[in-house]
């Protein structure tokens, strides 16, 4: 599927909104806001892909990703919520959640990995907890990628082709084709419960992938007070002298091979 938005028109404005992603970052730092930004969608949906453009220009020790695996024995007998907690930002940090703890209203429901009972007390539970996210101080901003089966379909078929992205597929994705329907019913009752006037859902339509990207940076940006401001000019210091410095021959390092085209 062709993107609506050519190449050279897509990179100006991603070079663009990634400028004013550095001056949010500065602006979240020096002001020691804390920020949560909340990734769920479809498989493939292109979610992977956004959280890789906002972070690409980013400081890692101010943005970071978090992507929590299967949860281990220990994680299973605690409170549902309580294994997210200790990724929750400090001061003057980002955390974007590549899947989340909505994954009980997601995959857990779906695949019969947790209780009616667990499940229903997430969709009680969860508005109550963000609220208190968001009354801590912390600014939480919830994003589901859509995608149509069609696309969906396309890009697993990529993935299953491509070597460099057969990571990205997993049995689990291919249930999930087979549970399409009863993800569609998951996420309507998910939204039904947790798109709260205080930590309301938005909605990105990934069958554009670059569209996708630029649109959620985009609202992204819109979403934080930042003020850009003017850099601080930086003045090269000259290499001192290293005159009475003899350094060590360089044939007694092991330099690796160049590059060489076969």
């Amino acid at each position: 599927m062709a993107s609506r938005i050519p190449k050279d028109s897509y990179e100006q404005a991603l070079k663009r909104l990634q400028i004013e992603l550095v001056y949010l970052q500065e602006w979240v730092r020096s002001n020691g806001l804390k920020v949560v930004v909340v990734f769920e969608g479809r498989d493939a949906s292109g979610k992977g892909g956004a959280i890789k453009r906002i972070t690409e220009p980013l400081n890692p020790r101010v943005c970071r990703i978090v992507a929590l695996g299967v949860p281990t024995e220990k994680e299973r007998s605690q409170w549902y919520f309580q294994r997210y907690i200790p990724h929750l930002p400090a001061a003057g940090e980002m955390v974007l959640f590549d899947r989340s703890w909505y994954n009980r209203a997601g995959v857990e429901k779906v695949m019969g990995f947790c209780s009616q009972q667990e499940y229903e007390e997430f969709l009680r539970s969860c508005p109550l907890f963000e609220e208190m996210l968001i009354k801590s101080g912390i600014i939480l901003i919830k994003y589901w990628f859509s995608v149509s089966d069609e696309v969906q379909e396309k890009r697993f078929k990529e993935r299953i082709k491509r070597p460099e992205k057969r990571w990205k597929f997993s049995p689990m994705d291919l249930k999930s084709r087979e549970q399409w329907l009863e993800y569609s019913k998951a996420k309507d009752m998910m939204f039904e419960h947790t798109s709260t006037e205080i930590s309301p859902w938005f909605v990105v339509n990934g069958d554009d992938k670059k569209v996708a990207r630029l649109s959620c940076i985009q609202h992204l940006l819109s979403k934080i007070n930042y003020q850009p401001f003017d850099l601080a000019p930086i003045d090269l210091p000259e290499v001192p002298d290293q005159k009475g410095y003899t350094r060590p021959p360089f044939e007694e390092q092991n330099f690796i091979p160049e590059y060489a085209s076969k």
